[in-house]
């Protein structure tokens, strides 16, 4: 196996996953949020609770600006802050309520866009896919 091609090939899906990633949630263009904001969220969502400095490298931010888009997605009422009992200094931040039903919105339009993408492929062809999503993930986006 030629491990270049390979990786060729992981390179242009993690492409095509960004691009269908944009196009999917373009809803988020409907609430109060900039793209770098929903980024935060999205990672909230999945990852809770969160410290800045996880948000900094995940979405490949400075600290200085996580903090400054974390204290506005708090004025927004979209995030809380709580500081962590074993260590009174770091900060954990997690999806409100309001965040969480902003998200659900959000993802519930994507959900639509994917039905769409995937209405015509047979039974078997999603299963492939979705057996294929957890080889992916589990060896290759772990």
């Amino acid at each position: 196996m030629d491990h270049n091609a390979l990786f060729q090939k992981v390179v242009a899906f993690a492409s095509s996953v960004h691009e269908v990633t944009h196009e999917m949630t373009r809803g988020v263009k409907n609430e109060d949020v900039t793209p770098v904001q929903y980024k935060i969220l999205e990672y909230m969502m999945f990852a809770q609770p969160v410290t800045p400095s996880e948000i900094a490298d995940c979405v490949d931010l400075s600290l200085p600006n996580t903090s400054r888009e974390l204290r506005k997605l708090l004025e927004k009422g979209l995030c809380k802050k709580a500081v962590d009992d074993a260590d009174r200094r770091r900060q954990l931040f997690r999806l409100s309520p309001d965040g969480q039903s902003l998200m659900g919105r959000v993802f519930a339009q994507a959900q639509q866009g994917f039905e769409q993408q995937i209405a015509g492929l047979s039974k078997e062809e999603l299963e492939k896919i979705e057996g294929a999503l957890e080889l992916l993930r589990a060896k290759v986006f772990k």
